[in-house]
């Protein structure tokens, strides 16, 4: 019996389990961090700068070496439920030379935080980033947002904001750019899912939380990016994406790179020779 598409529960569960489908994720995580590590001690790194009261709103920021820079804002993956900013801080190798600061955010996990409330965390990030990084040498009507995997969910959320009713002193364009890469846009499969176990969305929560249900308020670039090796799914919730959005007055780009898997697509971003990493350089103008 098909619970969702052409899949069954146990279909369903291994569209979303990457590491499945990439047996040596382990060396991922691993060379992330050697490389994180390797960023802090070559660049200036300012660490766990709270935008929040709580534990896990914080953010690490790469600097750049000159006043009203261009800022890149990354957000992690991890299924709402794993990981920290501090694994990524490697995306500031591929940004740097253009002088770019470059800011890692974290934000509250489940199940300890609902969906309501991660999304409200990563808002209220950047609007403290466009509040403060003139003092991390940034310009906060220069902002851009990447992120990956749930983070690309969370970036893509973030140009369904009004920022406005988050803090009357916000621009309606805060941000002026957004890269999403493999993320996920409908929240309906995941929440039948193994990953709803942890996540325990109800079915409104997964609807007022998939942008692909939502209307685009931040008119800005938009780049959707997925790996021709990841599952059929997410390459399906990218292109869903791309078609509830294409109309609704973006400048789209749908990038599918051919042989990532849902980890290296990550390394593409700070990588200069890739598409994704020159894609996003074109909307930065840098």
């Amino acid at each position: 019996m098909f619970l969702y598409k052409q899949y069954d529960h146990d279909g369903l569960d291994r569209q979303f389990n990457n590491r499945l489908h990439v047996p040596d994720y382990a060396d991922y995580f691993d060379r992330w961090e050697r490389l994180s590590r390797e960023a802090q001690q070559k660049f200036e790194c300012v660490k766990d700068v709270p935008y929040g009261h709580l534990l896990r709103e914080r953010l690490d920021v790469f600097p750049s070496a000159l006043p009203q820079s261009k800022t890149l804002v990354f957000i992690h993956g991890g299924y709402w439920q794993m990981l920290d900013k501090s694994m990524f801080n490697f995306i500031a190798n591929g940004f740097h030379e253009y002088a770019v600061t470059t800011v890692m955010i974290t934000y509250p996990l489940a199940p300890g935080a609902s969906f309501d409330q991660i999304v409200s965390s990563v808002r209220k990030a950047v609007g403290w980033i466009y509040e403060n990084v003139s003092a991390f040498n940034g310009d906060p009507n220069q902002i851009y947002v990447a992120g990956h995997s749930a983070g690309g969910h969370l970036a893509a959320m973030l140009m369904a904001t009004d920022w406005k009713l988050i803090n009357a002193s916000l621009p309606e364009d805060l941000i002026k750019g957004t890269s999403v890469i493999s993320g996920l846009f409908n929240l309906t499969p995941v929440r039948l899912s193994y990953l709803n176990e942890v996540l325990q969305m109800d079915e409104q929560a997964s609807l007022r939380n998939s942008p692909v249900m939502l209307h685009p308020i931040n008119i800005s670039p938009l780049i959707i990016a997925v790996g021709s090796a990841e599952t059929a799914e997410f390459n399906d919730q990218s292109k869903e994406l791309y078609e509830a959005w294409k109309y609704k007055g973006l400048d789209v780009q749908f990038l599918q790179l051919p042989q990532f898997n849902h980890f290296s697509i990550v390394e593409a971003l700070a990588e200069s020779e890739t598409a994704l990493h020159q894609s996003l350089k074109e909307m930065m103008s840098l």
